[in-house]
């Protein structure tokens, strides 16, 4: 979708561990760029790296793509050819286990992508009153039994404080039980923290406001979410952005004073293979749409 070529410039705002920016910079070979933007430390070391071979094509920045447009001027770019996000969790961020984004390990109730702010799962977890840890579960992981978690969660801490994953993931197990699930009963309710620690959907909203103006002419973004908090807000901006007008159906004219943004390149979204799956399990939820600047 974004079929990158040389001379070019490229934002990938979830660097992550390089592999999308690795394939930009081979595609657009011998003089194109990347900037590559993330909240965590830990995958800009690893990219960087993993990237060292292409010199001084690579930008990398510790930042969150919501701060595309200020980083931007910043370097001198104004505009790019290409743009993707990965939302979500990394599989280097599931994998380090001491980090706390997964239920399969017991560690510190953690979760931050940026490790430079104050506010993590643990604090979440032991402050939040009982009503708003029910809103994070539910908006956020869609979970059917935010209020029973939220009370037993509240419960629970009145005699000792919730430290580990290991601790939450028994309590959800216990309320919840294990029985016959197609995933884990403490997923929601990890992914929910997750999102509210690191402001998710927030940062999504940040950029989707205005983020076709990063892009030049003929440029092209993608973007692949995984669950469908993420997939709505795209597909609800890129239908925006592909408009000529946005007054109601029944006004007599135009007076929004909007215009048409983009075209999309895919009217439903491209999802792996069943190979790709079988491959790479992780992928199965992905979903990729994308759109191309007017």
């Amino acid at each position: 979708m974004l079929s990158p070529g040389p001379g070019k410039r490229y934002l990938d705002g979830t660097l992550g561990g390089g592999g999308h920016s690795e394939q930009i910079l081979i595609n657009s070979g011998p003089d194109g760029q990347v900037l590559g933007l993330d909240r965590d430390d830990e995958a800009l070391v690893a990219a960087r790296e993993r990237l060292r071979r292409f010199d001084k094509r690579l930008i990398a920045r510790q930042a969150s793509f919501a701060e595309a447009f200020d980083i931007l001027r910043e370097i001198g770019w104004q505009h790019v050819d290409g743009a993707i996000l990965d939302l979500g969790i990394s599989s280097q961020q599931i994998d380090s286990l001491e980090r706390g984004f997964s239920f399969r390990s017991d560690a510190a109730l953690d979760m931050r992508m940026d490790r430079r702010q104050s506010i993590d799962a643990r604090e979440i977890v032991n402050s939040y009153a009982a009503e708003d840890l029910a809103r994070i579960f539910r908006e956020y992981g869609e979970e059917p039994q935010a209020r029973r978690l939220a009370r037993a969660i509240v419960e629970q801490r009145q005699s000792r404080p919730l430290q580990n994953t290991g601790e939450l993931t028994r309590l959800i197990e216990r309320i919840k039980g294990r029985g016959r699930r197609e995933h884990h009963p403490a997923t929601q309710v990890f992914q929910a923290l997750r999102i509210a620690v690191n402001q998710e959907l927030d940062h999504l909203r940040r950029f989707l406001e205005s983020g076709y103006e990063t892009l030049l002419p003929k440029g092209r973004m993608a973007i692949i979410s995984f669950h469908s908090l993420e997939d709505r807000r795209v597909k609800t901006a890129f239908r925006k952005w592909s408009r000529a007008c946005l007054c109601p159906p029944r006004a007599l004219r135009c007076q929004c004073g909007w215009s048409q943004k983009v075209k999309l390149l895919t009217k439903r979204p491209i999802v792996p293979s069943a190979g790709e799956i079988q491959a790479n399990p992780r992928a199965r939820s992905a979903k990729l749409r994308a759109v191309e600047r007017i």
